[in-house]
Parts: structure tokens; C-alpha cells; sequence
């Protein structure tokens, strides 16, 4: 190992470069690092829908409409050209007009107006498009250009414009959140450090770390929209504290004495320890969401952890290289400390220690209670009048209303079933059209008689698909009702069928919400406890650490169901183990102190010196990680997205104050069972003496370390 330390800090250039040039390779490869919208092809495989889009995708060539073009003051001929133009635009496959159900050679008076009314009315003809999956960017882009240029006043809308939509404005999105980040970060460390080119180091090293991650995931294939945009601010946030461990630790070696690379050697060694279990607590945090049976929380789990590993990867490699590099400017730019004294912070907060913890177990079981029931939503965009996209969505709805379309796929060869089986469906509430071969061609015509590209909208060789056109919105109670009754009724002349459209989707994903939310959550105390309990070699201790941030997880998710407002099911599901994984380390911090002065000390003047030595730490890592989650509340237009900023940057406060009130609190009362379950424990206790030797106190994560002063000196700290 030292060997190994020693090679890497006496080829300091050369490590530094190669980490430069890696950093900028990857960096050239994000911009083709594949993103995935569709969160259908992250369903269970064994989910009903999931199997009905592989069946669909297999067997038909037609594809379910996933757009809606509207064209105003156009007649039918001029209609069926439009329809010719839409059909050539690169990216659509097929496309669903007035001609495809009935016969407009006929006056149209004398067709059945429901029937005509969904494609055509007061002169304004509605086309239903299907956009290959992937081609939603250009081929929205053509059809709007295509419409623009039919007349003003056209509009483009559906599930394609939404993935363009997403698509158009992604990276901006990030950049947004990173513009807000940076800034708040760098002032942050500012304040928090001694040396004013300190924060561009720690930026630096993380930053590197980041660029390699987002590139190598062009090895993965593809990654989701929710990764792309949450895992390079997150990485951020978490591992910042990894490059302050180690430059805290050089500072300290260097006041000890000896060259500038044996003290970075001896703070490399000396950190390792620290900054490993910090990484393990967060990484097993984050890979806790691989147990989700929605794969979305796989992807953005794998991707966390590796960003992880990297981060400290470049802490422990690129940073200690890069630092010894730049040493003569890191001491030309030093400053006075900026962060005033924390040293008597404990007599305040001891205060409000009791209150706390009576406020807490008042809030704890209807917190529990209500964060089960939070009301969710599962789309990722809401119409905004203020965009075109929005706009266009409206106009659509206004003019024909809803299109919802709900394909069901029955085995083929029972004409008969199949037209019963409209005729259920059209009975159905908020059903206004069903497509079929029985319902739209006859179910006395046989397919052979007809030509192979009007049949193969209905049938493959082995299915028959039959469409429901609902008039809900594509999430909403009436919506899952609508889907239930829809399965209800193929259920009744079908053993084996299968549903799918948006509404089908969202659907299935709200059935694995609630198991999903219990296996995760599991996983991640179970994993985090047992690494805790190994760091602290106790019992008690990882208890007490997990109710603290535990209960902070169970306030934040209560409130909205205690205001009465929604919470993006994707977001509800990532910050159990996000915040979790990002905040223990507050607590591991203090506990960490604790331990180390409870050995000298009673418990109370242990809390009391602990806090003073950790509170500036745990404040800027508290503020970086709230930062970070506001900042993508703020910038992102996306719900799932913006919901999980909001629960992360308001998590990240409450789960500040549970580790600095109500941790102490615990530890404080708790202690004869934090004694007792605490293996060669060493604790002081007045009247028999010291345990054993405390040895150094641990340095604090960030912020000049304060030595605690004796309780007399302080004031009382209970």
C-alpha cells in the first residue's frame, strides 16, 4: 500500500494527466450515450403490459398511435393528402384516418357520425400517427413543420411529442441544475475552507469523476431519463465529502511536520479508513435499488454506484496528485477562516434536545402512517400552456377530446368472440370507439377477401388486436377504472389476453409502487445497519442512527400526504434509499466523535464536544446535498425528476436537524443500552475511571477541527 501511495504522489504529473485525458474522452462520448424516455421498457418482464408491447412489436407492423396531428380547414381530398405527406415524414410508421374505418367516398351524412366525429368535424381533420420508438425527436420536428405549413393554427400532440419534448430540452435541464449548483457549492466550501483555491480542487476531483461516469455509460447501452438527470448532481452532492476528508487530513499532516509528499502519504493513509466507510454507507444505499422490480431504480442504482466508486477512485488517486501540483498556489491563496465557531453550539441545540425528541415520537406513527398513503402520479409531463407542446395539447383535447387508446390482444381465430367483444367494449363507461376487424370491417367479411394492409391492423398470425378509444385522461382514477373494466370484460370471453397503451402502463406501475417501496426500504436498513454495526462495533449505536434518519424519511414523505398534494411515484420509491445513503454519513460523523470522546467523558459532555467539532461539517454537507435537490426541483420540467429534487433538498434539511437534535437526544438516553451492546467499548464512567485510551479525535468532514472544551467551561449541555 504504501509502495503503491508512494509510486502514485512521485508521478504526480502523469497521473494528474492521464485522469485530464480520460476525464475529456469520456466527456466526448456523453453526447452518444443513448437516453431512454419510455419507462414501459422498464416494467417487470413479467408484467401483463410489458408482454402485451413485445407481443405487439413481434407480430404487428402497426404500432399503437402515440401521436395526434390536427389540421384545420381542410376538406377530405385534401385531408387524404395530408395523410400521404404524414405517412412519408421519416420516423412514422403508420398512420389512422377517417379512410382507414369507413368508406369516404360515401357522402359523409350518410356515415355513422360518432364514427366520423373522431377524425373529422367542423372542417378540422384529426390523424392518429404512430412514431417509431427512438424517432420522436426529428420526426415531431417534421410533422410540426409539415402542419406549420398546411396553415396556422395546427398542432402536434400525444406520448411522441411528450418523449420530444423531454429529448429537445434534457440537456439543458442539466445544465440548468448545474448552473444553480455550482455557484451555492463553491461559496459553500469557500466559507468552509481556509485556502481560496481549496473549492476548485474538490470540484476538480469530483468533476472528473462525474465527466467518466456519464461517458462510460456508453457501454451500457442506454441509461433513463432519470439517470441522465439526476446522477451527476447527486454524485456531486454525496462525494464532495470524500475530497474534504482527505485535504482536511493533509492540512493536519502538514502542521506535523515533514515534506509535502510524505504528508499527503501519511493523510492518504490515514483517510482511506474514513472516506471507505463513508463511500460503503452510500453505496449500499444506492445499490439497494436494484431490488425494485421497476428497473428504472436498477439503472439509476448501478449508475450511482458506480459513480461512487469512482469518486473515490479520483479522491484517493487524481486528488492527492493534483493537490501536490498546485501546493505553492493552495499557500500563496490561503485566507482567514471564514466560518465562525461552533464550538459552544451543543449548549443550544442541547435546549431543544428534549422538546425534540418528545416532537419526534408525537410525529413518528402518523409520519409512518401517512407516507403510506401519499397519493401518486406516474406520467412525467403536464401540459404547459406557455410551451407549444402544451399548447397543442390542449387544442387537441378542446377540438376531439381524449384519444386514449387501449389495445387489448386475444388469440386469433374466433371471429365471433371478437365481436362480442367489441360490442362489450363499446358498452363500457368512457369508451367512445372501438377498432377491430369485427367492429370496423365486419365480422361476415373474411379476411382473406381484403387486402393484407387493411387486415394486418387487426390481425398477426397468432393475435387479434382490437382498440378501445377512451375519453379520460391518460392518468386519473377514471382512467384505472376504465383500464380495469376493459381487462374485466376480455376476461370474460378470454382465458389469455393482454392490455397495453399509457393508460394500461401506468397502471401495471402503480401495482408494483407499493411492493417496491417495502423490499427496497428493507434492503437498504438491513445493508446500512450491518455496515454501521461493524464500523462502530455495536448494536445500539446503528439503531440509533437509522431511527434518526429514518424518522427524517417518514416526516419528509408525510407531508405531502398531510397537504394534500401528489408526489411523482418514481421520486417516492429513489428517496427512501437516496436519503437514506446520502445522510447516514451525518450521523456516522457525530457518532464517530461521540465514540471517541465517550471514552473520556460522560455521554452529555460527549454530545456536547461532538457537536461542536461536527456541526460545520455536517451544515455544508447538508447545504451542498439540499442545493443539489433544489436546484433540480427548479430546473427541471420533468415530474419525476423535479418531485425527487424536492423530496432530496427537503429531506436533506430535516435529515440535518434529526442528526443534530434528535441523534443527541438518543445517544444521551440510550446510553446504558449503547453501553451495554458496544463490543471492548472502553466508555467512561464517573467514580471507575477511563475506559480506554481514546487516542486522536477524529477530524471533521469539513471546517477547521475545534478542540472541545471541558463542560465546565461551556455551561451545562443537558
Amino acid at each position: 500500500m504504501d509502495k503503491l501511495i508512494s509510486g502514485i504522489l512521485a508521478r504526480r504529473r502523469a497521473v494528474v494527466a492521464t485522469f485530464v485525458v480520460l476525464a475529456v474522452v469520456c466527456a466526448a462520448l456523453i453526447p452518444f450515450v443513448r437516453v431512454n424516455y419510455d419507462m414501459v421498457d422498464y416494467l417487470p418482464p413479467e408484467a401483463q403490459s410489458t408482454e402485451a408491447v413485445r407481443i405487439m412489436a413481434d407480430e404487428f407492423d402497426q404500432a399503437i398511435p402515440n401521436a395526434s396531428v390536427l389540421v384545420h380547414d381542410v376538406d377530405v381530398p385534401g385531408a387524404l393528402a395530408l395523410k400521404d405527406a404524414i405517412a412519408r415524414v421519416p420516423g412514422v410508421e403508420s398512420v389512422l384516418w377517417l379512410d382507414d374505418v369507413a368508406d369516404v367516398a360515401v357522402p359523409l351524412a350518410a356515415l355513422d357520425e360518432a364514427t366520423v366525429e373522431q377524425y373529422y368535424r367542423d372542417g378540422a381533420a384529426l390523424f392518429q400517427v404512430s412514431v417509431a420508438e427512438g424517432e420522436e425527436g426529428p420526426a415531431i420536428a417534421a410533422l410540426r413543420a409539415l402542419v406549420d405549413e398546411a396553415g396556422p393554427g395546427n398542432a402536434v400532440a400525444g406520448e411522441a411529442m411528450d418523449t420530444a419534448q423531454m429529448q429537445e430540452s434534457m440537456v439543458d435541464q442539466v445544465l440548468k441544475a448545474v448552473a444553480i449548483v455550482v455557484p451555492i457549492i463553491v461559496l459553500l466550501l469557500v466559507i468552509s475552507t481556509l485556502s481560496w483555491i481549496e473549492p476548485v480542487l474538490f470540484l476538480a476531483a469530483i468533476g472528473v469523476s462525474i465527466l467518466i461516469n456519464m461517458g462510460t455509460n456508453l457501454f451500457l447501452g442506454s441509461v433513463s431519463f432519470v439517470t441522465f438527470s439526476v446522477s451527476p448532481i447527486l454524485q456531486l452532492a454525496v462525494s464532495l465529502d470524500y475530497a474534504i476528508f482527505l485535504l482536511h487530513a493533509f492540512a493536519a499532516e502538514r502542521r506535523r511536520g515533514g515534506g509535502i509528499e510524505d504528508a499527503m502519504a501519511r493523510a492518504v493513509r490515514s483517510s482511506a479508513g474514513t472516506i471507505a466507510a463513508s463511500a460503503t454507507t452510500t453505496l449500499f444505499g444506492f445499490a439497494a435499488l436494484a431490488f425494485m422490480q421497476f428497473q428504472i431504480g436498477a439503472d439509476l442504482g448501478f449508475n450511482l454506484v458506480k459513480g461512487i466508486v469512482l469518486s473515490f477512485v479520483t479522491v484517493m488517486v487524481f486528488l492527492p496528485a493534483l493537490t501536490l501540483c498546485l501546493c505553492q498556489l493552495i499557500d500563496r491563496t490561503t485566507h482567514r477562516p471564514l466560518m465562525p465557531s461552533f464550538a459552544r453550539v451543543g449548549a443550544p441545540l442541547a435546549r431543544v434536545r428534549v422538546p425534540v425528541l418528545a416532537l419526534v415520537a408525537v410525529l413518528a406513527v402518523p409520519a409512518f402512517l401517512g407516507q403510506a398513503n401519499v397519493v401518486f402520479t406516474y406520467q412525467n409531463n403536464v401540459a404547459d400552456p406557455t410551451l407549444r407542446a402544451g399548447a397543442d395539447t390542449l387544442m387537441v383535447q378542446e377540438e376531439f377530446g381524449q384519444a386514449n387508446a387501449v389495445a387489448v390482444l386475444v388469440p386469433r381465430g374466433d371471429v365471433g368472440a371478437e365481436a362480442a367483444l367489441s360490442r362489450d367494449l363499446a358498452a363500457l363507461d368512457h369508451v367512445t370507439g372501438v377498432m377491430g376487424y369485427a367492429a370496423t370491417v365486419g365480422a361476415d367479411i373474411p379476411p382473406a377477401f381484403l387486402d393484407e394492409a387493411v387486415t394486418s391492423q387487426f390481425y398477426s398470425d397468432d393475435y387479434a388486436r382490437i382498440i378501445a378509444y377512451l375519453d379520460t385522461d391518460v392518468e386519473s382514477a377514471e382512467a384505472f377504472a376504465a383500464v380495469q373494466a376493459v381487462e374485466d370484460a376480455a376476461a370474460a370471453r378470454y382465458d389469455e389476453f393482454y392490455a397495453a397503451g399509457q393508460s394500461a402502463n401506468l397502471y401495471d406501475m402503480k401495482g408494483i409502487v407499493a411492493v417496491d417501496n417495502v423490499v427496497v426500504s428493507l434492503v437498504a436498513v438491513i445493508a446500512i445497519f450491518l455496515v454501521v454495526a461493524v464500523t462502530f462495533r455495536s448494536l445500539g449505536l446503528p439503531v440509533a442512527l437509522l431511527l434518526a434518519i429514518e424518522c427524517g424519511i417518514w416526516i419528509n414523505l408525510a407531508i405531502p400526504y398531510f397537504t394534500g398534494t401528489t408526489v411523482n411515484f418514481i421520486g417516492y420509491l429513489v428517496i427512501n434509499t437516496v436519503q437514506l445513503g446520502a445522510t447516514i454519513d451525518y450521523g456516522i460523523l457525530l457518532t464517530s466523535h461521540y465514540q471517541a470522546h465517550r471514552r473520556r467523558m460522560p455521554a452529555r459532555q460527549a454530545v456536547f464536544a461532538a457537536l461542536g467539532e461536527t456541526f460545520p461539517s455536517i451544515v455544508v454537507s447538508a447545504g451542498i446535498l439540499a442545493t443539489a435537490g433544489f436546484a433540480l426541483a427548479v430546473s427541471s420540467s420533468i415530474s419525476a425528476v423535479a418531485s425527487l429534487g424536492l423530496l432530496l433538498g427537503r429531506g436533506a434539511l430535516i435529515s440535518l436537524g434529526m442528526v443534530t437534535c434528535f441523534l443527541p437526544a438518543l445517544l444521551v438516553y440510550g446510553d446504558g443500552l449503547i453501553r451495554r451492546t458496544t463490543w471492548r467499548r472502553g466508555f467512561f464512567r464517573e467514580g471507575v475511571g477511563a475506559g480506554e485510551p481514546a487516542g486522536p479525535t477524529p477530524a471533521p468532514a469539513a471546517g477547521p477541527s475545534r478542540a472541545a472544551r471541558p463542560l465546565s467551561e461551556e455551561g451545562d449541555a443537558s
